[in-house]
């Protein structure tokens, strides 16, 4: 279950981020990861409740957004919408895709508090 290290990523870069901008606490994260970054959402949100009593994440609000996967076709030269890498082209049916979007799991922002809980 690699979305267990996943967690304790997120966890640190919300550790070094406190140190470095200087809060001390957490309100809310939201989190992206896209249909293509091969990450189970369920098992990332369970990860992330499991480590977070006594740190920075314990009392947030966490959301994970799921954005879908793109593809540039080069079978018909088009940005298509894919669910999984190995679908076929919505368009023209070729297998000839190029992942563009939707492969990432990323920070996209966070609420902050100087003020202890």
């Amino acid at each position: 279950m690699h979305e267990a290290s996943l967690a304790a990523g997120v966890l640190q870069l919300v550790e070094d981020t406190a140190r470095r901008e200087a809060f001390s606490r957490l309100l809310s994260l939201r989190l992206e990861a896209g249909q293509l970054a091969g990450v189970d959402i369920r098992a990332l949100r369970f990860a992330l409740e499991s480590i977070a009593p006594g740190t920075l994440l314990d009392g947030a609000k966490i959301d994970i957004e799921e954005p879908p996967g793109q593809a540039w076709c080069l079978g018909c030269s088009q940005s298509v919408e894919i669910a999984q890498r190995g679908d076929a082209c919505p368009s023209c049916g070729s297998y000839q895709l190029q992942p563009t979007g939707g492969t990432e799991l990323r920070v996209v922002d966070m609420q902050v508090s100087d003020v202890p809980a």
